[in-house]
C-alpha cells in the first residue's frame, strides 16, 4: 500500500492544495492521500488559525465525493504542537509495511534537519516536494530522500485567501464553492 500524507494548517484549504493532492495521487501511484490538519505548527507558533472544527469542516466539504482522499484529525485530537514524527509513527503502527510519502512545500526542504527527530523522519517516509512556481529545484539534506512533483504548481496560498476575505474580495474559484460559502457564513477571517 502507498499512502500520501499531506499535513498542514489548511487555513483554509484551497484549490492549490487539491491540485497538489491530485498530482501526488497520479505521479506517485498512491492508493490514497490523507489530509492531516495540524493543531499547531511548530514553525507557526505566533500565527492565528481558524478554529480546528472549521478547518476540518472545510476540508471535508472540499473532499466530499472525491475517491482516494481522506481527512485524518489525529493531530487536532492530540492537541498542542503538531510534530510530523508523531504522525509518521502512528501511520507506521496502523499500516505496517505501507510505503509512506510525506508531502511538503519546497520552502520546507532546507529546514528538514530542524524538524523533531530528523533521522527517524528520514527513515519512516519518502518526502515529496510541492514546487512553488518559479522556485529553485529542492535539494534534500542528508539523510532525507525524496522527489519533486511535476504537476500543477500554482502560486496560491492560504494567506492570500485570508487577505482576500479580510479585504471583502471574492474567493470564488480559489476554493471549492462549498468551502467559499462556509467561510463566508462563518465570519472567520473578517
Amino acid at each position: 500500500m502507498k499512502l500520501g500524507l499531506y499535513g498542514g494548517s489548511f487555513n483554509p484549504v484551497h484549490l492549490g492544495h487539491l491540485l497538489v493532492a491530485q498530482a501526488a495521487l497520479e505521479e506517485l501511484g498512491l492508493d490514497r492521500i490523507i489530509f492531516i490538519p495540524a493543531a499547531q505548527s511548530p514553525f507557526k507558533l505566533d500565527s492565528q488559525h481558524a478554529p480546528a472544527a472549521a478547518r476540518l469542516r472545510w476540508l471535508r466539504l472540499a473532499l466530499a465525493g472525491q475517491p482516494g482522499y481522506e481527512v485524518d484529525d489525529q493531530e487536532i485530537q492530540r492537541g498542542g504542537v503538531s510534530y510530523s514524527i508523531d504522525t509518521l509513527r502512528e501511520y507506521s503502527r496502523r499500516f505496517p509495511g505501507a510505503e509512506l510519502f510525506y508531502l511538503i512545500g519546497a520552502d520546507n526542504v532546507a529546514k528538514l534537519n530542524e524538524w523533531r527527530e530528523p533521522a527517524e523522519l528520514a527513515r519512516r517516509a519518502e518526502f515529496v516536494v510541492v514546487p512553488r512556481p518559479g522556485g529553485e529545484p529542492a535539494q534534500f539534506p542528508a539523510p532525507f530522500r525524496g522527489r519533486t512533483l511535476t504537476g500543477f504548481p500554482l502560486g496560491l496560498s492560504s494567506s492570500q485567501i485570508r487577505a482576500r476575505v479580510q479585504a471583502g474580495r471574492s474567493i470564488e474559484l480559489l476554493v471549492p464553492a462549498a468551502v467559499a460559502e462556509a467561510i463566508k457564513n462563518s465570519g472567520i477571517y473578517r
